[in-house]
């Protein structure tokens, strides 16, 4: 019997940040900086510190249809250009956040790129939207904290 078919999804939302990459990627590879700027998410269980390669964290996240548990794995972490971290889930497949901080006038570019590559159905057009709202509002929190901390 054959696997039933699945679809890869990518999105990737930025922002340039005021402030060294470091202070960016130390910020946002702290799980437990997430519930002060990703509303999804509200408790973490971490180390209160940037998380290495090979490290394991646990997020539960408030979706429309309830409470979600993931248990994170950092996959990459190259200071302070490329961090990736990947969960599975039933119900979407395997999620995989990839986030990258590269130097460009003004600071710093913060690239967050969402990626499920093996989803059941592909996502509609108001999750799309909706993933796009909250991206542009999380990217916001993540300037406005880092650059709050880097005076």
């Amino acid at each position: 019997m054959n696997a039933p078919a699945t679809v890869a999804f990518e999105r990737s939302h930025d922002i340039v940040i005021n402030a060294p990459a470091k202070a960016v990627f130390d910020y946002v590879t702290n799980p437990q900086s997430w519930p002060e700027w990703l509303a999804a998410s509200h408790h973490i269980d971490s180390e209160n510190r940037p998380l290495d390669t090979g490290e394991l964290f646990h997020e539960k996240w408030h979706i429309r249809s309830g409470e979600v548990s993931l248990n994170w794995i950092v996959r990459a972490c190259i200071s302070p250009k490329l961090w990736i971290v990947q969960a599975e889930t039933d119900f979407i497949g395997p999620i995989v956040v990839q986030y990258t901080c590269e130097d460009v006038a003004g600071g710093t570019r913060f690239t967050r790129t969402l990626r499920n590559p093996a989803r059941k159905k592909p996502p509609t057009d108001e999750q799309i939207a909706n993933m796009d709202a909250e991206a542009a509002v999380g990217l916001a929190n993540i300037k406005a904290n880092v650059e709050k901390q880097a005076r």
